[in-house]
């Protein structure tokens, strides 16, 4: 006879209330459904969540929480470093958690129950700081904001591209905002910051810093033709996004 785990009726609340508030919305999903999805009594639900907003909080908390481990990093890490362990973390952070942050985005307004929004207002000005840098203007700070969002809203909108594309080009379009991280510059264990893994697709160290002609108009093709962000063509070509960007015509970049 196997002994079922003390939370595993919790996980299979969760589980079945993102199901149900992915389908019909939070507001029009009612803890009996949920109930009678499990085939349990809606007491059995009220034991381990008194509240439906109590799902809630506990469906979004994973994401609160490895946002608020990734900024603990940053701050750790070198200041120099800060600004890319945030915003390559953040995408791998956002990208982990896509179903939960797509449920969210469809009811906002519900992060405002409980101390949920307090700690995601926290978490986004710390990003913003983070990301501005030490004595920031107003437009390293304007810039800082739209970098934040340009990281996390295009995982709503794209559910239908597949994650490593989708990362690819969202870096993409927040380094044509912010330009290049220094070349010499590493990047942190992002996923060692979250507690997963290390993300898919950052650059390895060693790779060439030059490309010889054919790779050079391989390249300005790819790119001319618009299918491909200067990420995947660098994981192509086999060298850093840098060398790619240093020999694509400046009026081709966009």
């Amino acid at each position: 006879m196997t002994v079922e785990a003390p939370d595993d009726t919790r996980t299979r609340i969760l589980r079945a209330a993102l199901d149900l508030f992915a389908e019909h919305g939070y507001q029009r999903t009612s803890l009996r459904q949920i109930a009678e999805r499990l085939r349990l009594t809606k007491a059995a639900i009220l034991y381990h969540f008194p509240a439906k907003e109590h799902l809630l909080a506990a469906l979004v908390e994973p994401l609160v929480a490895d946002l608020e481990a990734l900024l603990d990093a940053a701050e750790a890490g070198p200041a120099e470093r800060a600004r890319w362990t945030v915003l390559e973390g953040w995408v791998d952070t956002i990208l982990g958690h896509r179903r939960p942050l797509g449920m969210l985005f469809h009811d906002i307004a519900l992060v405002g129950r409980g101390d949920t929004y307090h700690r995601l207002m926290r978490i986004a000005m710390r990003a913003n700081d983070l990301i501005a840098g030490p004595d920031a203007g107003r437009r390293e700070r304007v810039r800082a904001v739209q970098a934040v969002a340009a990281c996390s809203d295009p995982v709503v909108f794209f559910t239908d591209i597949p994650v490593e594309v989708l990362r690819a080009d969202m870096l993409d379009g927040v380094r044509q905002l912010l330009g290049d991280p220094p070349e010499d510059l590493p990047t942190g264990d992002f996923g060692a910051a979250t507690g997963g893994d290390a993300p898919r697709g950052r650059r390895r160290p060693g790779r060439p810093q030059a490309m010889g002609p054919e790779q050079v108009e391989a390249a300005r093709r790819m790119y001319a033709e618009g299918r491909q962000s200067a990420d995947e063509i660098a994981a192509a070509l086999g060298v850093s996004r840098a060398t790619v960007y240093r020999h694509l015509d400046p009026a081709s970049r966009r």
